[in-house]
């Protein structure tokens, strides 16, 4: 079994030898082999394609030259793999009639390689009779009564796909390097030449002379999709730079996607895929709500599980908010849940049974076992925001361990989102820390903050290095108070960027346990040079959100 990686991989011509291809899609836990045979900053695909090479038994390995990373895996496999067919095809960027003359002897000559390694022998007969039998890809497949979803951008991965399927969505095209939307073309005499000119007539990827029309191509595809997921590997400039261009000139909703093809990736892919169908048409209920005798008081919950704190509303049908709790998240989000639950029973002064709908919401919406149906936290906390202020266009969400910008219609729908969760830079966990290394409360950071005579800059976000930048100001004799506003103010820059990257419009909500830190909500206000609206409890505005999706299925 051979592997490869890219759509110019001449993959039919093994095939039509006898030789199983399988497109390698890497889903690894880490890259522990690949940071000590390559350089840490290498690209997390080519990483990831390392760690699966050498945790599988292939027989050899097709690259091509796509970028310096892939060139770099190639060396590297070389050396790990002396026994095995690592080949590497110098792809030509031009599609014209010499890069076909040129790229079908580079294939010829990997094909004497791959003769002289396995005993095999090449026939075009043979190939052409394969062709015949191969029909060409559909380029867009469009279903009825379904959101229809366009992939763009860089090797979508097989998760991308399968969220999609599983959420019912249609995968209308996918232009992607993982799209292998073949053109085949024979031409009698000459059937390595007409393949490989059907190779090089696939829709161009960023490398080739054709890219310049990749935009145009994108535009007229995104006309016939609801939505278009434009995905990028982590640190891939060229195909960021595409999709910035991109949602400034297409008109449809647009979703990008950086993954680094890690397992531990899944949820966030998740999550921004299913707020992002969200976004396109409401969500029904996935079963019938409990109904209740028109009579009778009605009650609906949402409940919000977040990393840092699990938060729950109870609302009747007159969109009143009974009661609300906010209590510490556990070990395990289900005991939280189950916790909050009892709790906002009491206060509520009512019954499980009383209770005719429940909607989860954040991290750990799909482990609560008493839920009825699971939102995501972006369209809970647009819903949540406009309900506390209608008049809410911009939403900057810090919670224990992730920050989301978010922009609202007049509808209070959400119109856009980015999500920062990789990293805990700038969110409550990181102000945690900043509190320790200072030997206070993190409620007395803010106020502490607010009473600094001079200005400090930490010009570190990532928490172990801000943690050392603290620990040399404390020894620089700096004030805890000067510290602290130091802090408040690298946590209003990290967030001001994911406002510009979302559109910032006016009025701005902060809603997370992170708008109570006055020092923090006056540096962001600084910042936008705007007001910031917060409700009496931000913690509760997702639950809030979650509890109105709940009312909604009882009511319509």
């Amino acid at each position: 079994m051979l592997g490869y990686i890219c759509k110019y991989a001449p993959i039919e011509v093994f095939l039509s030898i006898g030789t199983e291809m399988k497109r390698i899609e890497p889903s690894v836990t880490n890259f522990t082999q690949a940071d000590m045979k390559m350089h840490p900053n290498i690209c997390s695909f080519a990483k990831g394609v390392l760690e699966d090479v050498l945790a599988n038994d292939y027989e050899g390995v097709i690259l091509t030259t796509c970028c310096d990373s892939i060139r770099r895996l190639y060396d590297v496999l070389k050396a790990e793999l002396p026994d095995k067919f690592i080949y590497i095809l110098d792809t030509p960027r031009i599609t014209k009639e010499a890069g076909i003359t040129l790229y079908e002897n580079r294939i010829r000559k990997m094909i004497q390689a791959y003769e002289a390694f396995s005993g095999k022998t090449f026939q075009e007969e043979a190939l052409g009779e394969l062709l015949k039998q191969h029909k060409e890809a559909q380029s867009i497949q469009l279903k009825p009564g379904k959101k229809n979803i366009g992939i763009a951008g860089a090797r979508a991965n097989e998760a991308i796909l399968h969220i999609l399927n599983e959420k019912g969505a249609n995968v209308a095209f996918d232009l992607t390097c993982t799209g292998l939307m073949r053109k085949y073309i024979l031409e009698p005499g000459q059937i390595l030449t007409g393949y490989t000119r059907g190779l090089l007539s696939q829709f161009p990827c960023m490398r080739m002379e054709a890219a310049a029309g990749r935009d145009e191509l994108i535009s007229r595809y995104a006309q016939s999709a609801d939505g278009i997921i434009y995905h990028t590997v982590q640190f891939c400039d060229n195909y960021s730079y595409e999709y910035a261009w991109l949602k400034n000139v297409l008109n449809r909703p647009m979703l990008q996607l950086e993954t680094d093809y890690t397992k531990q990736s899944y949820g966030q892919v998740l999550t921004r895929i299913e707020a992002f169908l969200e976004s396109l048409t409401p969500t029904g209920p996935s079963k019938s709500p409990k109904r209740k005798d028109i009579t009778e008081t009605m009650y609906v919950m949402g409940i919000d599980s977040g990393s840092t704190s699990t938060n729950a509303v109870i609302m009747n049908e007159n969109r009143e908010i009974v009661a609300s709790a906010v209590v510490r998240t556990g070990a395990k989000s289900g005991e939280s849940a189950q916790k909050i639950l009892n709790e906002i029973l009491q206060k509520a002064g009512c019954s499980r049974e009383d209770i005719s709908w429940i909607v989860s919401t954040g991290y750990g919406r799909v482990s609560i076992p008493f839920a009825d149906e699971n939102v995501t936290e972006i369209s809970c906390h647009g819903r949540g925001a406009h309900y506390f202020n209608p008049k809410v266009r911009t939403i900057l969400d810090i919670g224990g361990q992730d920050s989301k910008a978010i922009r609202l219609n007049e509808a209070g729908e959400v119109a856009d989102f980015v999500m920062n969760d990789k990293c805990a830079a700038g969110t409550g966990r990181f102000l945690e820390m900043i509190a320790r290394t200072l030997e206070i409360d993190v409620d007395e950071l803010g106020p502490i903050a607010l009473k600094s005579t001079e200005d400090i800059e930490i010009t570190s976000m990532c928490s172990v290095f801000a943690e050392s930048e603290v620990i040399s100001l404390i020894a620089n004799n700096k004030e805890k108070s000067d510290i602290a506003n130091g802090v408040c103010h690298a946590i209003a820059n990290k967030s001001y960027s994911l406002l510009k990257r979302v559109g910032m419009e006016e009025e701005f909500m902060m809603t997370g346990g992170v708008a109570k830190n006055p020092g923090v909500v006056r540096a962001v206000e600084e910042k936008i040079q705007s007001r910031l609206y917060i409700c009496p409890e931000p913690e509760i505005v997702g639950a809030a959100g979650a509890a109105l999706y709940a009312l909604d299925q009882i009511l319509r």
